[in-house]
Formats: structure tokens, sequence, C-alpha cells
């Protein structure tokens, strides 16, 4: 099994293996036991989270944030009732008001929803002021301890106004490994390096919003503060990257270090007496202390780094339950910077500490300018075999594919059901993509030590020699393989299946070898989302992600039970395991597969296979005869784009299908209708009503996807005629539906299939793209309908279209025409960022890993300067002596070895970017043109330098280098790069210090809250036609169940509060708006990215609402930052930019800053003019929100 060969990609919701028994579902609460700090307020249910449990939690308002903020909106409250709506069953979930006792702490009290578990209250106590430092107790209610995993409702006893108690529980070797380090986590709170959120280490992610001061200019009269900074003013050339990131803040430590003890373990007779585990504690007075947990808490024992003593120490007597209460006692230092620690942690707001479900890395980073010891860092990095879960989960392992059925499986009758089936699937969904993030370091040091033996292109012939150089020595994970070239091994590490991107068995030998099994990749991850949208109860997908690092793809999957033994083929009873030449099929699952494929638009059609007599066989398929995924949702092999392409491995994305059956859907109607009230304009006013009527019932059931029929002659000849034009499969009524294995060149069609009509819809799919989604797509971004801020947007804007990426070239073409249009340079931008991405690619095979900086650097150098040299080999590497030299340079066999990557130069690389534009995106990137009198033709000069290609498309260094960054993974030093002086010989933009890191990039399937889903769709519809109270109730009611589902750190969280920002601020509610959309920015910057278009967006929209609520500095400073990041994204010539110079410069003009706000406004003036009419109505309307 290899990547492009996923077997089974459907199972059966009931599943092969042992079912779960209850005690599974364990691992969807403790997963994230010491990570989702506050996420029970989150997911408390959709009325729980009040004001009463927030104080003194953390999550009271910040200096920093609008007034009376908190994690939940206003509209949380407990007697709000839900909001009807078709499909959404109301809860009949309880609140009660419970009252919980801490020790050592004033009791308090909390509104719980009834279906909630016990487990949500343990976080509430972890996250409270007076009790974070506690992790080992529980609840009692009347002397009866409470089961974590229990749902309040089961417990008997329990009513409104009961009491519970926090007991103190006796350690274990587990709660002392979870107290440690939930006590390091705490003692690290607020004092994060920034280096570490960039890389988005333990969840984190970068936040640039707490640092402004919201409440500023409210009832102050230094309006003088907000004046613009030198590097955002019009006209600035410079494009400083120094400023994206936040300020480090310089706080002192309350500890040196914290770590476990060599020591360990205890020995017998310590054992005997209690002894658990032993840790050594290094004080800011530079003292060491080695401490013992036992049974009853934590004390001071008499060991030293030479000798160890266990009994506990004469000078600090006594056993303190809590870590933090016995460092308080032995270290004033702690004492004292514990308390302001928990200051600073209560002032910071409660989404700048949430982790992110998927980690958000960023392009730039500080720098690690100082790196202090810590051994859980160390133990979590160097000890890879570990998975991660240990101390969290029964059984440790685990079986992901059993998980993903059992979640999948959940009732779904009720809104609570389907709220908790739907929060399940994505905390395991969660885990399951980090899991698989995490993973590419274990394999990938395997492949950093073969490259450094031999390459995978030039030494074919060692390869297969030395087919055992596979196993090295520090391996980490083990190829299940290890035998077989390298491109070929298959990995297994917790429980999930790992396989390269290559074409390992020639199976797409003749769609472009590699290429083809590279994209195969996405398309089966494009196969795994169309299936996984179904909302079919008896169908499941495997997990899936596929993970790009270091110019590599690699898919991670989970594994069936039984698919790598050796009866695979009997493991597999539908769809094809040799590639075509025997296919199987089953009764049992023709129902639930015809139902899909009716879903999905898939052409249920009949193939012939070798029987058991080697006589011909018709088999039945409901989707592409190979049984992956990829080729169920590609609908189609089409060859009808008539360019050479890398690959043949084509796909129609099932966003086009929609559109595409949409647009036949209209056109059906309008032709029937059109026929029908031709031909009856002679008949009775009478019978043209009955023929209005009839058709009017046709549409509806036709809408609705049910079997049409008529008794009326004429109406049935409008059917006919419609459906000719539409070319449906069916001679009298509207079927658009897809073969996905028409063009199949392995499989031998039925006699009965009719191929001619199921290629020419292929075909004209395809064609739906060139002649309405591609104009589509660049109408409404040069009109301002849609916002598009740099190629990442585009790609999702393309994709919502159903717009491959292929087609990139095509959407320049169109956009060249308007030679004036900001597009231009953004998608001439994108696609040499891609076509960047592919030459590299190439390179970064083969780089071994202590020369991957200086490739970077190198090519780096080679695109943004002028390198006519090839590279030296000696950049990071210790260079010692000419022996040791002259052995590292050959391989296996004597071989010599050289860097492809250290001869390449400016000139050569300008060529293979400018030659995959053309073959891949069949775009020629010119820089003009040169005239001969002698010949009439004139001849394309190529692009040569990235002066010639800034010169002709207009595009900005610096917006070029970002988006390179992003697409390939490379993480820059933040600083001032001088990337105009490339061209200077004796001056390279880049030193091997810029490059700082590589990080991985990960697509998969983002698994949805669908009843918030369809909340949503109701506020917007309801918005637009003007209903803006009903808006309201359904996006506010939508924000609840999305909360409930993910948690309240979730990129489309932050798009259902912006839009409740607009509503209550159109409503007049200024205060609420501001604080919403203030949740929304925030959770944008750490879901989606400090610079990333949507965070732009954001800022501008809170930027407006600050100003409606008078906060006049604030204001200023958020339209600062929003120019900032669209000045280094895109430029200056962007619309956005126009409206942001506008807000600006009235707002400076108010303030009575004159010249700053003339310079503003005639920038937003000239950008106007630029980018179309100034006195166009949508830019006019576009100005009050975006």
């Amino acid at each position: 099994m290899t990547s492009g060969e996923t077997v089974a990609p459907m199972t059966n919701g009931k599943g092969k293996g042992k079912r779960g028994n209850g005690k599974e579902n364990e691992h969807r609460e403790q997963q994230k036991e010491h990570k989702e700090n506050g996420q029970v307020a989150a997911e408390m249910g959709n009325e729980t989270a009040t004001k009463t449990s927030l104080d003194d939690s953390g999550r009271d308002t910040a200096p920093n944030s609008p007034d009376n903020e908190c994690l939940m909106s206003a509209e949380n409250d407990s007697d709000k009732k839900l909001v009807a709506t078709p499909g959404v069953s109301l809860a009949t979930d309880k609140v009660l008001k419970l009252t919980i006792n801490p020790v050592n702490a004033e009791p308090f009290d909390l509104q719980v929803n009834t279906s909630e578990m016990i487990q949500e209250l343990h976080q509430v106590l972890l996250e409270r002021e007076a009790t974070c430092h506690r992790t080992c107790f529980s609840l009692q209610l009347n002397g009866q301890t409470l089961d974590c995993f229990t749902d309040i409702r089961n417990i008997p006893d329990i009513v409104d106004g009961s009491v519970l108690q926090v007991v103190e529980d006796p350690y274990t070797l587990r709660h002392a490994r979870v107290h440690i380090r939930h006590v390091r986590e705490l003692l690290r709170s607020g004092n994060e390096h920034i280096a570490d959120a960039a890389n988005a280490m333990d969840g984190t992610s970068l936040s640039y919003l707490p640092s402004i001061n919201l409440n500023e200019g409210k009832g102050k009269e230094k309006l003088s503060e907000g004046q613009p900074p030198d590097f955002v003013l019009p006209g600035t050339k410079d494009r400083s990257l120094a400023h994206i990131l936040p300020q480090q803040s310089k706080i002192s430590p309350v500890i040196r270090n914290l770590s476990i003890s060599p020591y360990n373990p205890p020995v017998g007779p310590r054992r005997l007496r209690g002894d658990i585990m032993y840790a050594i504690v290094d004080t800011v007075e530079k003292r060491r202390f080695h401490i013992t947990c036992c049974t009853k808490g934590w004390f001071v024992n008499s060991s030293t780094d030479e000798q160890f003593d266990a009994s506990p120490s004469n000078q600090y007597r006594g056993i303190h339950h809590e870590l933090v209460d016995l460092l308080q006692t032995i270290s004033p230092g702690f004492k004292k910077g514990y308390s302001a620690l928990l200051t600073r942690r209560a002032n910071r707001p409660m989404l700048d500490r949430l982790p992110t479900a998927y980690p958000v890395y960023s392009w730039l980073t500080p720098g690690q300018t100082e790196i202090k010891e810590d051994y859980f860092r160390a133990e979590d990095s160097t000890q890879t075999h570990r998975v991660g879960f240990e101390d969290h989960l029964p059984g440790q392992v685990r079986d992901w594919n059993e998980e993903l059925q059992v979640t999948h499986d959940m009732a779904r009758q009720s809104l609570s059901e389907r709220l908790v089936r739907d929060r399940s699937i994505y905390k395991i969904h969660g885990d399951f993509i980090n899991a698989a993030i995490k993973a590419r370091l274990l394999f990938f040091s395997t492949i950093a030590k073969l490259q450094k033996c031999y390459h995978f292109k030039n030494c074919k012939s060692v390869e297969r020699k030395r087919k055992g150089a596979m196993t090295v020595a520090d391996q980490n994970v083990m190829a299940i393989n290890p035998a077989d070239e390298p491109k070929t091994h298959m990995y297994i590490w917790n429980s999930i299946f790992y396989s390269l991107g290559f074409d390992v068995k020639d199976h797409y030998k003749e769609f472009g070898g590699d290429a083809a099994a590279f994209v195969a990749t996405s398309t089966d991850l494009q196969g795994v989302k169309a299936y996984s949208a179904l909302d079919d109860s008896k169908l499941c997908t495997l997990g899936m992600a596929v993970v790009d690092y270091r110019g590599y793809r690699v898919t991670a999957q989970s594994i069936i039970p039984g698919i790598l033994d050796r009866e695979q083929e009997q493991s597999v009873i539908y769809g094809s395991v040799d590639f075509g030449k025997t296919v199987v099929s089953s009764e049992k699952y023709h129902q639930v597969l015809a139902d899909a494929a009716k879903e999905l638009r898939i052409l249920p059609h009949d193939v012939l296979t070798t029987g058991e007599n080697e006589e011909d066989k018709v088999v039945k398929l409901y989707s592409s005869y190979e049984t992956k995924e990829a080729e169920v949702s590609e609908e189609a092999k089409k060859l009808g784009f008539p360019r050479k392409h890398p690959h043949k491995l084509a796909a129609l994305r099932q966003e086009l299908v929609e559109l595409f059956y949409d647009s036949r859907y209209m056109t059906f109607i309008k032709t029937a209708a059109t026929h029908v009230k031709e031909k009856g304009q002679s008949l009775p006013a009478e019978e043209q009503n009955t023929l209005e009527n009839e058709m009017a019932r046709i549409f509806v059931e036709l809408s609705e996807g049910h079997e049409i029929d008529s008794k009326f002659p004429l109406i049935k000849e409008a059917l006919t005629k419609a459906a000719e034009a539409v070319h449906s499969l069916c001679s009298d009524t509207l079927d658009i539906r897809f073969n996905p294995d028409c063009y199949s060149t392995v499989l031998r069609h039925a006699p009965t299939e009719d191929l001619h009509a199921q290629r020419r819809l292929v075909m004209e799919a395809s064609d739906f793209i060139l002649t309405s989604q591609l104009p589509d797509l660049v109408s409404a971004c040069v009109d301002g309908t849609t916002n598009v801020v740099d190629g990442e947007m585009l790609a999702e804007q393309m994709h919502i279209r159903g717009i491959n990426i292929r087609y990139l070239g095509e959407v320049l073409k169109k956009t060249m025409q308007q030679p004036q249009s900001y597009l231009k340079c953004l998608v001439a931008g994108e696609l040499v960022a891609r076509c960047v991405k592919h030459v590299f690619r190439q390179y970064l095979l083969t780089v071994p890993q202590n020369q991957l900086a200086a490739a970077m650097l190198h090519l780096l150098n080679c695109l943004f300067g002028n390198v006519d040299q090839p590279a030296s080999h000696s950049s990071s590497e210790t260079k010692t002596g000419k022996k040791s030299n002259k052995k590292a340079a050959t391989g296996l066999g004597g071989k010599k070895l050289t860097a492809e990557w250290a001869s390449i130069t400016t000139k050569n690389l300008w060529k293979s970017i400018c030659d995959e534009a053309l073959h891949y995106y069949g775009y020629e990137l010119k820089a003009g043109f040169e005239f001969n009198p002698a010949y009439p033709e004139r001849k394309i000069i190529q692009v040569e330098t990235m002066d010639a290609l800034c010169e002709q498309y207009g595009i900005q260094r610096v917006s070029l280098l970002r988006r390179l960054c992003r697409v390939l993974g490379i993480q820059l030093l933040a600083k001032d790069y001088h990337l105009d002086f490339g061209r200077q010989q004796s001056r390279m933009p880049f030193s091997e210090e810029d490059i700082q890191n590589v990080f991985p990039l990960f697509k998969h399937r983002h698994p949805p809250a669908s009843d918030a889903k369809k909340l949503y769709a109701r506020g917007q519809q309801a918005m637009q036609m003007g209903h803006l109270r009903e808006a309201y109730e359904f996006v506010a009611e939508a924000v609840n169940l999305m909360t409930s589902v993910y948690g309240a750190m979730h990129s489309e969280l932050a798009q259902a509060m912006r839009l409740l920002a607009k509503l209550s601020y159109i409503l007049g509610d200024l205060p609420e708006a501001m604080n919403q959309q203030h949740k929304a920015t925030l959770m944008s910057e750490r879901c989606n990215g400090l610079d990333h278009g949507h965070t732009i967006v954001e800022y501008i929209n809170l930027a407006h609402f600050a100003f409606g609520n008078l906060r006049i500095p604030s204001a200023l400073n958020l339209l600062y930052r929003a120019r900032y990041l669209l000045l280094i994204s895109h430029g200056e010539r962007h619309p956005l930019m126009a409206q942001i110079d506008a807000n600006i410069g009235v707002i400076l003009f108010a303030v009575q800053e004159f010249d700053y706000a003339l310079k503003f406004l005639y920038s937003a003036e000239n950008l106007l003019s630029m980018n179309g009419e100034p006195k166009k109505l949508k830019v006019i309307f576009r100005s009050i929100f975006i």
C-alpha cells in the first residue's frame, strides 16, 4: 500500500475491528488535558458560560481588550431560546447552578449544562487563579466521588444548588508526571518565547493584537499618540519586516529549571515507604533542591548531586500536596514572582492563551536569542518513540480508524447529540492531524541520512546494490520495507500509515510518473473531503492528511484492521487492488454507494472483469474502479484541455461539479419554460394556467431530486428538448452525472455504456471552467465583489469556484487584458511563487541535512540577487581536515557526489522557472519583445532576473518573498532585507543566519459543525433580506453552537463573530460590536496567521468599531497595522488600501493632523482612480464594511 493506492476508501460504519466499550471515549476528553486551558468555557454548552464562571479564572477583563470582555458573548444567557430552523431540533438539557468548594480557597458558584461531564468542572478549576496549580484532586457530592467522564444529568441526587467538594487525592506515578508538567506549563504562561509561538510549539501561535490598547482614547486627550509611523506613510519604498512580530516581553523567570532526577525510579525500600518520583529544582537564588513526590505530596529530601539520600531535609520539613506550595516555601524569589505571574496570566486575553486546533507556523521568527535549560523540552524532542499521550490516555496508542468510526456512528437525532458527535469528530481529527505532522521528524532523519549516501536520480545502480542501507543506526522509526528502494519506503507510527509521494509501481507511468503521483495525493484528499461531507451514517472515510516538508510529500492515513496482512485482496470487497486488472463488487454495499453516488453526481456504470473461469464478467460500480477516495471525487480524468502538462492526472473538483450541475439545471428550466410558453400561446388561458402550474410542480420536484413525469404531451416535449439542450444522460429529464472511469485506459467498459455521452459531459464541464468560472473570478476580483489580498486567498477563491490551480496561467492571461488592475501583479506573483516551489522541490529532494540551510540560502540569493558562480560546500559544516572532507565527498561504492543545488546560477534558475511556467501553467513569462526589421514576427524575451519580472508585472519583491516562504515552509529571521540591492554581486540579499527553520505544510479535511453552518447560512440570508434582528439571532446561536463544537478558537468562529459584530453595529450596540470584532480579529491572527488576508480585513473592521466607540488612537493604530500588513502582503496599489487611507485621512483630519491627513487622502484618491471609477457604487458601499 503506497501513496496513490489507498485501499478500501470506504468502510462500513460497523467496521471489522472491536467496538468501543465506553472507556475508549476517554480519549476524546483526556487527550488535551494539559493543553486545552480554558476549553471548558467553550464546551460547556451553548447557554452555560456565564460571568459567574469567569470571575477569578483568568477570564476577567484585560486592560488591552474591550470593556466587559469575556469568553462567551452576551447572548449566551441561560434563558435564551434556540432559534428554530429546519433540520435543527431543540435541546432539552437543563442548566444547574452548582457551588464548588475548593481546598484553601473561597467557594464559588458555577452554572453548568447537564449534558456536560464532570471533566469540564475539573477544567474550570485548572483555569481559576486560586486553583490553577492543582491537578491531583477529585470532586465529591455528599461524600461520593464523581467520575470524570460521567454526564452531570446521570448523577443521582444532584440538583440546583448542590455543593461539590474538592478533595485532594493521593499521588500515583501518572498523577505525578501530569502534575509536574502542568506546573512547568503554568510557570511558562505569560513568558513564552515568540520563537516558540512562531514554530507552533505546544499549540501556541503568534498574536499582535494584545499589544494594542483598545481602551486608549476613551476619556483621554492624548490624540497625538495616533501619529503614523514612518514605515506606513504613503509613498514609502522600504518594506521593513521587523515590525510584523510582536515585541518579546522581558520577564524574569520564577524558576531556573525543573526536571526529573536521574535517581529515578525509587528503589524497593523507598517505594514501600511511599516514594513515587524524584525531581530537581534550580531556583532563581541559584540553589538546587532534590524533591521527592510521595503519595501524600511533595517534600525536599537530603540528596545532593553526588549522593542519594531520600530522607526528608532537616531544613525544609513538611509535605505539601501541591508542588507550587513547596516552591513558595523554599524560594523567596519564586514566591514573589509567582503572584506577578498569576497577575499577568489573568490580564492576558483568554483567546491569546488557548491552544489552536492545528499548528499555525509563521514565516518570520525573531530567532532564538537565548536558549535556556528545559528538561521536558529536551525529553519531548529526543524521545521521539513516545507518541505524546502516554500520561493521559488508557492504552497509550490510539486506534485512529476505530475512533473515527465510533464517533461517526454516534447518535445524531437531537441537537445535543449532534453537538457531541461533531465535537468528538473534531477533537479526534485534530489529534490525528497533530500526530501526523509531528511524525515528520521521525523518518526524515532517516531520509536525510540516506541523502548523504546516494541520490534518487543519479545513483540507481548504487541503490540496487545497497538496498540494505536503509537501516540507520539511530533510526527513530523503522520502515516496514527497509530492503526496498528509498522512495518506496513506508512507515507506521502511532497507528498511522505513512508513504512518500512517488510513483513506486509505475502505476502513474502513463500519466506523468512522479509528477502524477505527487498530485494524486491531493486528489485523494479531495475524495476524502467529498465523502466526509455526505450526511450518511452508513459511510465512513479514512483519516488522512497530506504533509509537505523539505520537498517531500508524505501521505498519512489511518490503518484499516487487517489491510496490511498478506490476505490484502480478501480485505477489499469493492473496487480493484491491481490497478484495474480485476474488479470486485458487493451487492451488500450497492445501496450505500448508490446513495452517495447520487449526491456526488457520480454515474453508476458497468465494467468488464475476468471471472473465476477466465470469462468476462460484468461488474456494477458506483464509484471509480480504484478503491481509493481520490478517484471517487475526481469525477473524470479529462484530456480535453489541449496543452501539454507534466501529468495527465487531471481532476474536476467537487465544487465545479455542483456549479456545473446548477448551471445545467438553470438552462434546463429556462429551455423547458420557454418551449412551453412559445407553444402554449395559442391555447386557451385556462390551459395555459394549468401548464404553468404543472411546470412549477415539475421544477419543484426536480430541485428536490425526485423523478419527474407529466401527462401533458407539450410538457413532455419541452422536457425532451431541454434534456437535449443540456446533453442530459436521460432523454426526458435532467440527468447530469459523471462516470469517473470513462477515460480509463485500463478498464474494459461494458458494451451497454454510452461512453460518447459520458465523455462529452466531462469535456463540457472542463469547458465550463474556461468559459464561465474563470471570467467570473476575474470580474469579481476586479470590480471589488471579492476581496483577494494575496495568493493564498486567490487559491481559496479559485477552489470555491471549482477552478484548479493548474489554470493559474489562464487567470493571468485574462488579468493582463486589464493592465491597471491590481490583480495582475497578484496573480503573476502567485504563479511565479508556485513555479519556484516546483523548481526548488527538485533540488531539496537531494539536499542532506547538513547542507539544507546553505542550499536554501543559495537558491534564494539566485532568485533575488545576481549569482553567476557556483556555491561553495563549506557553508555551515565545520572543516575537520582535507582527508575527512575528501572522504565526505564520496558516497557508497566510492562514487563521488556533487551537490546539484550548488551549480545553480541566477540565469539557469530563471530559465527553469520560465520553463516551469510554460509547461505547468501554460503561460510564458516574458520581459518584453525583441524587434528585428528583417523579421516581421516579434521575438519574446524571457524573464532572466528579478528586476525584469518586477518591472514587467509590477510584483513587489517582499510580497513574493513572503508568499514563497509560505508555500515552501521556509522560516526567515525577522529583520530588514535589502532586496533591491540583490543585483549587486558584492552584496547578497540573504546570509546563512537568515534561514532559521523549515516548517511543514499540511492539508486535511475540516470537520464541520453542521447545525451551526445551517444557522449561519440562515443568518446571512436573513441579513440580505433586511431582517436584521432575526439575522442577529441566527448568527448568535450559530456562534454558540460553533463554540460548543470547535471550542473558543477556530477560523470559522472568527468569521461568524465578524458577521455578528456587523449586525451589532447596525443595530446600534457599538460596545458589543467592538467586543465581538476584537475576538474575531484575535482568532484570525492565531488561527490564520499574523499577516493573513483575513486578518487584515478583521483589523479594518475592528478599527471601524473602535472609531464608533470613540477610541480614536486605538482606531488609528489598528488602521496603521492593517496598512502595514497590506503593504507587506501586496503593496500600495490594492483597492483595500484606498479604503484604509481614506479612513486614516478622515480621522487624522478630525484630530487636526492636517499634514498627515492630506497625504493619506491624496493617496486614497489616487488609488481609487487607479483601480477604476472613483464614483463606483461598489467602492462606496464597500467602504462601510468589508
